[in-house]
């Protein structure tokens, strides 16, 4: 490339062609910077990437090696297509259930739990804080004999991968899974489990913690070294951006709280001596695809290249590991709108498209009438059709990584990364995420991000199509999905029944062992698979755990 020839010809383009447009028509609002405010030039040329120091080898590379920008598997999608995922989860076992044989049989790869509230903070579906929300937006699971419902029928070694949605209480849903593999007879090496596990993330951004920061990092500490010494395959954390995204927080501080959490369960890791060569290769990123179509590939890019980096550097693993997070992106929520809810269609297509050429392992695409409520059956089955029809019909995993090499995505990739890495060093020189937690860091510049895109949308320098222009007088009618009314009585029936008839000693002697454990630094999983074997209830279990831990609220931080 002649750069002095290339840059002559760019100022006589700009000085002519552009200057004259401009004179004519004016370029239009919004289209000078992305969502995060990162700015957009009316053209990108090879001058962009040399400016910003880009180099092929040394940020680009190839798919599955170091940096992983353009992936983690050297062949992409031409041996296996994403994960087909949704996911489901609503009233009691027998419901969801139901739900989860209906994916199955439309071409689903896996099955990702929902767990309802009072699930996700310890409670049984009997406590009176219960009342009212069991059911709601997840199914309920209060033991082991819920669970064994839940896959009634649905070998689990016959499935690509099962993800439990389990943040405070993962340690608990971990001994269940495993209970529930001994009991359907098999052999969990058969398995692929992936846990979510990021309990920071409920601290920053979603409010489902039970315990306070410090033993809720060693519970996630504790299922990260259990599954490193006995179920390698399995993807014990899933660092989660995309709570954060939907709090309000634009695309770079996804990447960069994300990350920084990941940084604080790794230093953790550390300490307890587990071999991180081990571990870093099965940690996933659990990430937002937003509407921005090109900010959210760039964002992915970003993501992998600066963890590989990070890691690297911080703690000196080779770089010939495989550090390539695995990516599970999930359409954003909040994208979508009750105003025209058939529009949400478009929406996630664009996003799925975004998600897959940012190289995701995983999707999950939300369904049309998600602002409403829970997905009708018809909902959920347009959603899955949507990625398939991508997946099938557009030819987008023929190559990998189509978009690399792109002067405007290398160098929006850049910019993402630069920034993400500020915010990293400010989390840092605060003494890490839980003292940027304490501090209220995170919460702080979320809330700005989150009004400022607000203002934009209410001022109208933001377009939402149906919401703030080209609205509609009479809106569609929508088909709302409501679980049975009876799903409460039904699960506290079942739990009173469970209690009448299991090994009570049993499971005393249970809790006791776990309040032992807890007491100590050793590993708490042995401990709790007894437990929920015995079919102690997550909230006896939890109970036991507050009363060793202590219970975060929010107004301690």
């Amino acid at each position: 490339m002649d750069k002095e020839k290339l840059a002559s010809l760019y100022r006589q383009w700009n000085e002519g062609l552009v200057e004259q447009a401009l004179k004519k028509t004016p370029e239009r609002p919004g289209c000078g910077q992305t969502p995060a405010g990162i700015p957009i030039k009316q053209i990108y040329t090879p001058l962009d990437l040399e400016e910003g120091g880009f180099d092929y080898v040394r940020d680009l590379g190839f798919p599955g090696q170091f940096p992983f920008t353009r992936g983690r598997d050297p062949l992409g999608y031409r041996s296996n297509y994403w994960l087909f995922m949704q996911y489901a989860g609503f009233g009691d076992a027998e419901e969801a259930n139901k739900r989860y044989r209906y994916l199955l049989s439309q071409g689903q790869a896996g099955i990702s739990v929902a767990f309802d509230l009072p699930t996700q903070v310890g409670l049984d579906s009997d406590d009176p804080m219960a009342d009212g929300e069991v059911g709601k937006i997840g199914v309920a699971v209060s033991s082991l004999q819920d669970l064994e419902t839940v896959f009634d029928g649905i070998p689990l070694n016959k499935l690509r991968q099962i993800s439990l949605v389990a943040n405070g209480m993962s340690a608990i849903m971990l001994a269940m899974f495993i209970a529930l593999a001994e009991k359907q007879g098999v052999p969990v090496e058969e398995c692929t489990l992936r846990i979510q596990n990021d309990v920071l993330k409920e601290f920053i951004s979603r409010g489902a913690y039970i315990f306070p920061p410090e033993p809720s990092i060693r519970l996630t500490t504790d299922v990260v070294v259990f599954c490193a010494e006995h179920h390698p395959a399995w993807l014990p954390l899933t660092l989660c951006g995309y709570h954060i995204r939907e709090a309000g927080a634009n695309a770079v501080q996804e990447v960069a709280y994300c990350l920084a959490n990941g940084l604080a369960y790794m230093d953790e890791v550390v300490r307890r001596g587990a071999p991180l060569e081990r571990v870093l290769p099965q940690l996933s990123a659990f990430m937002a695809v937003n509407m921005n179509f090109f900010e959210e590939i760039a964002k992915f890019r970003a993501l992998r290249r600066l963890w590989a980096r990070l890691v690297t550097q911080r703690y000196g693993v080779s770089p010939d590991t495989n550090l390539g997070l695995s990516l599970v992106n999930f359409t954003a929520g909040s994208s979508l709108t009750a105003q025209q809810p058939l529009n949400n269609v478009v929406r996630v297509a664009v996003e799925c498209l975004a998600g897959v050429l940012g190289g995701c392992q995983s999707l999950f695409p939300c369904s049309m009438d998600e602002a409403y409520a829970t997905p009708t059956e018809a909902a959920v089955k347009v959603a899955l059709r949507t990625q398939q029809i991508i997946a099938k019909e557009t030819g987008i995993g023929d190559t990998v990584d189509p978009m690399g090499g792109s002067y405007y995505l290398e160098s929006l990739t850049g910019e993402i990364e630069r920034r993400a890495l500020k915010m990293i060093e400010e989390i840092e020189a605060l003494g890490g995420s839980v003292k940027a937690i304490d501090q209220g860091y995170f919460r702080r510049n979320i809330d700005e991000a989150s009004y400022q895109w607000q203002k934009e949308v209410d001022s109208g320098a933001r377009t939402i199509v149906g919401v703030n222009a080209y609205q509609d007088e009479v809106e569609v009618p929508m088909e709302i999905f409501r679980p049975p009314a009876e799903t409460q009585a039904r699960q506290i029936a079942s739990l009173k029944k469970l209690r009448q008839e299991r090994d009570n000693d049993r499971v005393e002697k249970a809790l006791d062992r776990v309040r032992a454990v807890a007491a100590t630094e050793e590993n708490l999983v042995p401990a709790l698979v007894e437990a929920v074997k015995a079919y102690a209830t997550m909230g006896e279990i939890c109970g036991v755990l507050r009363s060793v831990f202590g219970e975060h609220n929010e107004g301690d931080i």
